[in-house]
């Protein structure tokens, strides 16, 4: 009992930095052998172990759910699932096939990460389509974004509150200065070309005053100069690690896999990078505790135009044991423009009203490879437009993910405390935090900053 009310109730102070709540959760009296996919009576979609008393339904996509009910029992909140279990699944990606959603291993992708040099871009195009088919049929995670995970927290939240007749709870604000969200741009350097295209890039980024990071792959692909670092540092932007060679195969066995981290980990330290992403959002997170960053930024929200499927059901950053994940929450410029042929910014629109919902991060990946063609450039321009927008008009904070990575950590150490009948916050970094207040309404919770 003790152990499974603690796993429950910890996961609340950590998401919402509040104090623990007293709340008295009832463990499932029994739960089954395997994991797997259940549905809540408050249309939550989850996967993991659950009570065995629950009733065997059929989900829309054929996948066979378990229809569970939580609720309340007097003053008891009655859980058919171990909460924190479920979280990590997600984050995790344990829902997916084989336990990494990778469907292209072995030798297929081998030979086209060894060809593709040679294949013509139309071809390129043609194949990576008929290889993504069926995307749209896909109904987990939500397209085009899932906040399962979020929306889990705020529906044991409400459970918690209403079991101990709260009104409102105190918790540190999920960004700076009371900023309503957050959004920031990254740059994949895939080729020479697009290596040589980065300052014309930052040239348009800083026209709409928006500071970006930079990924460089360090190995094979292109030389990297210390000038050419220097030349993005001195401006203000960013520069971080993109995996080693970009062949497509970090990933393909875990003594390669540890073989590469050293050469990957000695370049983060020659490069002053702090982060890390991996080529074509390749990932095995069980693996990520052998790379030295303070951050990573390989996970997608929902991956379903990506190699690898699956996705982390979250818009919020997390922490992957002392590592930082920085979840990718926006479809890729590339997916974008040549998967969808889409080149209006419509998408990227709706997923940033999404994410702002949630009080999350818009995060994206524009290729300079990609951007340098007229219409991809106009396209990626409207949508600095955008996002310099909803800076000015609704204050929200366009960050580096090392700034990002900066207040989640120092975020993580803060509480909340009553002082003389105000509550304030406590911890480095304390004088940008902001004191929220979480309330129930129509079972549904609802935000206000102090």
């Amino acid at each position: 009992m003790s152990a499974f009310s603690t796993s429950t109730i910890d996961v609340l102070p950590e998401y919402y930095r509040c104090a623990p709540i007293g709340a008295s959760f009832a463990p499932p009296t029994q739960l089954s052998a395997d994991a797997g996919f259940f549905q809540t009576n408050r249309e939550l979609r989850c996967f993991g172990r659950f009570a065995k008393r629950t009733a065997d339904g059929q989900s829309p996509s054929g996948i066979a759910d378990r229809q569970i009910h939580v609720g309340r029992d007097s003053e008891r909140v009655n859980l058919p699932f171990v909460p924190r279990e479920i979280i990590e699944n997600l984050r995790m990606e344990r829902y997916a096939a084989g336990g990494n959603g990778n469907r292209n291993n072995g030798l297929i992708r081998q030979v086209y990460y060894l060809i593709r040099p040679l294949l013509p871009v139309s071809l390129r195009k043609y194949l990576q389509r008929y290889s993504l088919r069926g995307w749209d049929q896909i109904t987990f995670p939500q397209w085009p974004v899932d906040c399962t995970v979020d929306r889990l927290h705020e529906m044991l939240l409400v459970l918690a509150m209403q079991s101990q007749q709260i009104c409102e709870i105190p918790f540190v604000w999920f960004w700076p200065d009371g900023r309503p969200a957050c959004a920031s741009v990254t740059h994949d350097i895939e080729t020479a070309t697009g290596r040589d295209f980065c300052s014309q890039l930052m040239d348009i980024d800083d026209s709409f005053d928006i500071k970006t990071s930079f990924q460089v792959v360090p190995e094979e692909r292109y030389e990297v100069t210390s000038e050419y670092l220097s030349s993005i540092r001195d401006r203000n932007f960013e520069v971080n690690i993109h995996d080693l060679n970009h062949d497509g195969n970090l990933f393909q066995s875990r003594e390669q896999f540890l073989q590469r981290a050293e050469s990957i980990n000695q370049h983060g330290k020659e490069f002053q990078a702090r982060g890390f992403r991996s080529a074509v959002l390749y990932r095995n997170l069980e693996w990520m505790d052998a790379l030295d960053f303070k951050y990573d930024m390989s996970v997608p929200n929902v991956a379903h135009l990506d190699p690898q499927r699956g996705g982390c059901c979250t818009v919020m950053p997390y922490f992957i044991g002392e590592k930082l994940e920085i979840p990718v929450t926006a479809i890729q410029d590339y997916s974008l423009f040549h998967i969808l042929a889409d080149y209006s910014t419509r998408l990227w629109e709706q997923q940033i009203e999404i994410i702002k919902e949630a009080h999350g991060l818009a995060s994206f990946i524009i290729h300079p490879d990609y951007v340098i063609e007229g219409r991809a450039r106009s396209t990626y321009e409207r949508l600095l437009a955008h996002l310099d927008s909803l800076r000015k008009d609704q204050n929200v904070w366009i960050a580096l993910p090392g700034e990002i990575n900066d207040w989640w950590r120092s975020r993580a150490k803060m509480r909340v405390r009553r002082v003389t009948g105000t509550w304030q916050v406590e911890g480095e970094g304390s004088e940008r935090a902001r004191v929220a207040f979480a309330s129930v309404e129509n079972d549904q919770i609802r935000y206000r900053i102090q």
